[in-house]
């Protein structure tokens, strides 16, 4: 065998064990299951849907189709949760952190009950201090908006001006400490709004989005996922 040949062949046994070692890493990464917590209130979890349609159910199912694997997700919320209620369940819930991936959606219910957006402040900050906590990794915690529900037909008799402009002051209270902690915010509102001309994007209960607008949710955040830079 002459020289050429036998560094042709060295060549060769070079490349081929490059580009296995590199789908190796690949199949590893791709079957290595991630871990989510989703903290928040009524919209957390799919309220008046089947928990199938609720937006992180279908956030991780479209993860797992492009090869980002999430296990189902540790999920504290509850209809109705104001900030301090969601801040005593946590305080009282057993987390097995740091946990992979951690969201935070929260602030409707202080809105509706007419409560201060001063006080909403110092508890969402407080809570969003929680979640960068329970993930140890501040560029993977996001945080989503507060949907307009004065669109839907359950406000149909109510100031539907004045509570926009309330949900609209919340969330820039939100977008805000986002900005200042560096958190990713994701602004799902426009969304929400555009149920006052698209029936399928509201549930039976005419005051909660369908499992159709939480999909259109999840188009939102998907780039947030795959925009980030994996190690």
């Amino acid at each position: 065998m002459t020289q050429a040949h036998k560094m042709k062949k060295l060549l060769l046994y070079y490349y081929f064990s490059i580009l296995f070692s590199f789908i190796s890493c690949q199949e590893n990464a791709s079957s290595t299951s991630q871990s989510y917590l989703a903290i928040g209130d009524n919209y957390t979890i799919g309220e008046s849907i089947p928990e199938s349609q609720s937006w992180p159910i279908q956030l991780i199912k479209l993860l797992s189709e492009k090869n980002i694997n999430i296990s189902s997700p540790r999920i504290i919320a509850k209809t109705g949760w104001t900030t301090d209620e969601l801040k005593t369940e946590i305080n009282n819930s057993t987390l097995d952190y740091p946990y992979d991936w951690v969201s935070l959606l929260i602030g409707v219910n202080n809105q509706y009950r007419g409560r201060s957006i001063q006080e909403f402040r110092k508890q969402f900050e407080t809570l969003l201090s929680d979640a960068i906590t329970f993930s140890g990794n501040k560029k993977k915690v996001f945080v989503i908006s507060i949907p307009d529900w004065g669109v839907m037909p359950f406000a149909e008799n109510l100031d539907k001006e004045q509570i926009a402009t309330e949900i609209d002051n919340f969330n820039q209270i939100i977008y805000e400490i986002c900005a200042i902690k560096g958190i990713n915010f994701i602004d799902i509102t426009p969304i929400s709004r555009i149920a006052k001309t698209r029936n399928d994007f509201i549930a039976n209960d005419s005051l909660h989005p369908s499992g159709i607008q939480y999909t259109a949710w999840v188009q939102k955040i998907i780039p947030f996922f795959l925009n980030y830079k994996y190690d």
